[in-house]
């Protein structure tokens, strides 16, 4: 089974572009999936409201955009880097950055049909700065994770986040930059109420360049890794672990398996066809290295095509299954398992003009069956 609908169309709606997807499979079995909905040139810093639709069927039909934050509610800058968490008690939690510098919290008690009033807990971030001097921090972007398996830990929301001086000169005169940056955790033990700052456990080093956007999952024995994001010359997907996903992460080292294009990519947790509750975990990124279509000279390292989904059923460790998902432009992704047991995939499709100009966000179907007739390596 595979099945590719769009469900977010550039130049519509008065927006020039829609681009960072994010995916949430509720509780109850209700699919959200959020975009950045943007004006101006699509850029990171243009003037981005958070749009999302709600499918009640597994993700076959969608109901229509309902816009969750409006960027003209906070003054100048972007609302970005929207991150969903589905609780066990059936709350969906959400995290989202104002203008890369402030971080809200909200929540929803019925699916996402409607959220709280957010509330900014950017000074429970202050601690980061006693260790790094951030001026610009984003949570995820893709969906946060709740522990389930570590006892001690039972029920902590976590996210991943990246931090940056701003020193970085990308973006122009007048904007901050987003490199060089660092990464960390941050987490909630109280179901949202309150949250705190794990460790920086990434940091741009030398050997490491530019960690950022990072993806959390809680592994069989409850230790949780990351994935993480980084413009490392090896060109490869950087790895950590630690034991309740704040503290005593361990060194974070190269998987030689995942190629790094330099985009951020997708991780997911889903159960296992065995009886004892070992996890499958899939893994969805531009597999590629080519720069067929992106110009010399630009930002971008590689083209974002070619999005591949992979599958470890050893805890992340090794990925012998792999099969592309769309062949060409592809970027930005995130994954989901419907209730019924298929999998989704939220991403970007297509290019207008240059490789970040999306041309739609799509919603892809599958199910195991789909992804085990792809590509298989030796010894499976």
């Amino acid at each position: 089974m595979l099945t590719k609908t769009d469900i977010f169309t550039a130049r519509t709606n008065g927006y020039w572009n829609y681009r960072v997807p994010g995916l949430l499979c509720t509780t109850r079995g209700v699919i959200l999936a959020t975009v950045e909905a943007r004006r101006g040139g699509g850029g990171d810093w243009d003037g981005n409201d958070i749009l999302l639709r709600r499918s009640l069927d597994g993700g076959v039909s969608w109901l229509p955009p309902q816009t969750i934050v409006a960027h003209a509610t906070y003054g100048p800058g972007p609302v970005s880097n929207f991150v969903l968490i589905a609780d066990a008690d059936g709350t969906v939690h959400a995290l989202y950055c104002h203008n890369y510098a402030r971080v809200f919290y909200l929540r929803s008690m019925d699916d996402g049909a409607t959220f709280s009033p957010p509330r900014e807990i950017t000074d429970a971030l202050a601690v980061f700065r006693t260790l790094y001097p951030w001026r610009v921090i984003a949570t995820g972007p893709g969906h946060g994770i709740q522990l389930h398996r570590a006892q001690e830990k039972k029920g902590r929301l976590l996210i991943p986040v990246w931090m940056s001086d701003g020193s970085g000169t990308e973006f122009g005169a007048g904007k901050l930059g987003h490199r060089p940056s660092e990464v960390a955790t941050i987490y909630s033990d109280d179901r949202g109420t309150t949250w705190h700052c794990g460790e920086i456990f990434v940091h741009s080093d030398g050997r490491i360049i530019n960690p950022s956007e990072t993806l959390a999952v809680e592994l069989d024995d409850g230790r949780v890794l990351c994935n993480i994001r980084s413009e490392c010359p090896e060109h490869r997907r950087l790895i950590s672990i630690s034991p309740d996903g704040a503290q005593g992460w361990s060194r974070p080292i190269f998987d030689q398996a995942l190629l790094e294009p330099v985009c951020i990519a997708s991780l997911l947790r889903i159960k296992g066809s065995s009886a004892d509750e070992r996890g499958v975990y899939l893994f969805a990124n531009p597999d590629n290295l080519e720069n067929e279509l992106t110009p010399a000279g630009r930002t971008l390292a590689h083209d974002r095509k070619r999005l591949t989904v992979k599958m470890s059923s050893d805890n992340c460790a090794t990925w012998p299954v792999s099969r592309v998902l769309e062949e060409g432009p592809s970027g930005y992704s995130d994954l989901a398992q419907a209730a019924d047991g298929s999998i989704l995939c939220v991403y970007e499709r297509g290019m207008l003009g240059r490789m970040t100009d999306t041309a739609a966000v799509a919603i892809a179907r599958f199910d195991r069956t789909w992804l085990l007739a792809g590509e298989i390596s030796p010894g499976i």
